[in-house]
């Protein structure tokens, strides 16, 4: 597994990580825990160390699930985990943010103890939180390195503005934001310009388009009654037809090379820059090792045109998220 740095000075990782969200949460909530954690496992013998997980994740039980999994190997791993998306109990669907404090030293420690661990490699604000400035909240996780509970500052969906005025008051390790082929925001908003500059790594995450880009989606009905995307923009209507015709052509590219739509796709995105590390997620072995292998696949300057006229910014119908939740990003 070939290794990328976060940040100029940051930690080494692999080159490609894995999210470990879908595990247990949101594209459907039966799962089998035996077959998730033999993937982890696959995982870390493939040489994949970075593994992301979060509190609201369950909430609470992807957690549990990656600290399971990691028990006895942890000098293996390059954990990352988040604070600050509020999920109700009295309603799942419900969602708020919160990073106080007081909140974010109590989430740290739960965590901890969920995870097993006794420091956190790398701990990410999950949403900005409106209420509290950046540079109060970089300064209470910059007390929690002091006291030895994480390693490295992140945050996620911030802004571009946002992340220059966390940096100015501790490092910034990386910044965790959507993208792939049919999520190019960041190149538009500016935050991989911004990462570049100050020298910040960038995590991709849903770096295949929530699975869409695989080629496995066909229709609305091969996705669970209870998985998420159902209520993605992204996977209704229209814009599903009109995203699976962009899918068709990524897999006649994929097909040509002699690899599949996922590999082509994650390829795309680790070309985009050195400092990029994406974290597709998936519960199966299969999958995760068709996915590491994209990591030593390399694309030409032809073919890399290729798939910009084919899928170019801003091509992918319909908004990546629902009206309340964009709300939520680039802020």
């Amino acid at each position: 597994m070939k290794q990328r740095t976060l940040g100029s000075n940051g930690p080494s990782v692999s080159a490609l990580g894995l999210g470990c969200m879908g595990m247990s949460d949101f594209y459907s909530t039966a799962y089998d825990e035996k077959e998730a954690i033999a993937t982890l496992h696959r995982a870390l013998e493939l040489g994949v160390t970075l593994l992301d997980t979060a509190d609201m994740y369950g909430p609470y039980t992807n957690e549990q699930l990656v600290g399971k999994a990691i028990k006895g190997k942890r000098e293996q791993v390059f954990l990352a985990t988040k604070f600050g998306i509020v999920r109700d109990p009295a309603d799942p669907q419900a969602r708020g943010v919160c990073s106080r404090p007081e909140y974010i030293r109590r989430a740290v420690e739960g965590s901890l103890q969920r995870l097993g661990v006794e420091t956190i490699d790398l701990y990410y604000q999950h949403r900005v939180d409106p209420e509290v400035p950046i540079e109060e909240v970089v300064g209470t996780l910059a007390d929690l390195i002091k006291q030895g509970k994480i390693r490295h500052i992140g945050l996620s969906e911030a802004s571009a503005a946002t992340l220059e005025r966390a940096h100015q008051v501790h490092p910034i390790t990386a910044l965790q934001s959507e993208y792939s082929l049919w999520t190019r925001d960041v190149e538009l908003q500016g935050q991989l310009a911004a990462c570049e500059r100050l020298g910040i790594g960038f995590v991709a995450y849903s770096p295949l388009g929530r699975g869409f880009l695989t080629g496995a989606i066909q229709r609305p009905d091969d996705l669970a009654e209870d998985d998420f995307r159902r209520s993605n923009p992204r996977f209704q209507g229209d814009n599903f037809a009109r995203n699976l015709v962009l899918v068709e052509k990524v897999s006649e590219l994929a097909q040509a090379k002699g690899v599949t739509p996922s590999q082509l796709a994650l390829a795309w995105v680790m070309a985009q820059g050195e400092h990029i590390v994406p974290i597709p997620g998936t519960k199966r072995r299969r999958y995760l090792e068709e996915n590491v292998a994209a990591a030593s696949l390399a694309l030409s300057a032809q073919e890399l045109a290729a798939i910009e006229a084919v899928f170019p910014q801003q091509a992918a119908a319909g908004a990546r998220y629902g009206q309340e939740s964009m709300g939520y990003v680039n802020r």
